[in-house]
């Protein structure tokens, strides 16, 4: 293993806060000395995290360059990595990678999903300008072989195990919880309709703030989470810490590949549209007791895969190879 950098390292992480992953990320590097910090084009909307820096970027293609320039040119001697998500950078990329070689500064593309899945290697071919890049899982890397996997981290300090008893409303029907981004992509309209087969209430959670998002995944009995993308997102996640079960798509393989990488089960019930109906009625069936298994296990997995702090530290290794 390559040494780690010095405490000394500074980094900047930019230009957005999606899912609030780049905010954790910081929050964990910091803990271990680095100098971290967050920039945002925009201030958050649903979510209480705090960047370090908000451009608050202007409307208009020259006034908005001209905020973004100027705010690259405070960071340089200030930045040793620059640490780009969902494929953005500060400046155009035509300008950011001629720029980060003649500075001799670093840089690493953090993608997150629907920024890099099902396109082209042509249409990702920008990747390759950045010295390091990252995806969240051995399902993405199908689009960016060379990427190191970091799965996404999240303070676990913030989802304290919820019950699975008592979650039913008055009419005694169980509590299906689900938080699509995009209900096409994620298929919600079959999971309205599996619920409806097996008798289920649905809370169907969308644009609302993350606090009260969470608050609602706590109620639910089981999680639904997309039935498309081929494996699960930060709102399964989430819930997997709060110590629910969860039903969503995976891809085989991705699942044997983290299973090796972690040497740990991944706990989320595997369902297609065609059979989410019966898998969620076998989950419903199966009583609280096993639910509560389920969840056990899924909050081992989370914090086991999931831990900011070792997600700090696969960083930290990436950084030492640049």
């Amino acid at each position: 293993m390559p040494q780690l950098p010095p405490n000394g390292l500074r980094v900047v992480h930019c230009p957005v806060n999606i899912g609030g992953i780049p905010a954790t990320n910081v929050a964990a590097l910091k803990r271990k000395g680095v100098d971290a910090r967050l920039l945002m084009f925009h201030p958050p909307r649903l979510r209480s995290d705090e960047p370090d820096i908000v451009l608050n970027t202007p409307d208009g293609l020259w006034r908005r360059q001209l905020v973004q320039a100027r705010a690259l040119a405070k960071l340089l001697p200030e930045t040793d990595v620059f640490h780009f998500y969902f494929g953005l950078t500060i400046v155009p990329r035509s300008l950011q990678f001629p720029i980060l070689k003649a500075t001799r500064k670093k840089s690493v593309y953090h993608f997150l999903g629907s920024d890099i899945r099902r396109k082209t290697p042509e249409e990702l071919e920008y990747r390759k300008r950045a010295d390091a890049q990252i995806v969240g899982s051995y399902d993405a890397i199908r689009w960016v072989p060379e990427a190191a996997v970091v799965p996404p981290g999240i303070d676990l300090s913030r989802y304290p195990v919820a019950s699975v008893n008592g979650n039913r409303r008055g009419d005694g029907r169980p509590l299906v919880v689900h938080a699509p981004s995009d209900r096409r992509k994620k298929g919600t309209d079959s999971v309205i309709e599996a619920c409806e087969r097996v008798g289920a209430e649905l809370d169907i959670v969308e644009r609302v703030r993350h606090d009260e998002a969470v608050q609602r995944f706590a109620r639910a009995d089981v999680i639904v989470d997309q039935l498309n993308a081929g494996w699960y997102g930060l709102f399964a996640i989430e819930s997997m810490a709060l110590g629910k079960p969860v039903l969503g798509f995976l891809n085989e393989d991705a699942v044997a590949r983290t299973e090796r990488a972690f040497g740990v089960r991944v706990p989320v019930v595997n369902v297609t549209k065609e059979t989410l109906a019966e898998r969620l009625a076998e989950v419903i069936e199966a009583g609280p007791d096993e639910r509560r298994r389920i969840g056990e296990e899924s909050r081992a997995y989370v914090e086991r895969v999931h831990d900011p702090d070792r997600v700090a530290d696969q960083l930290l290794e990436i950084y030492a190879q640049l």
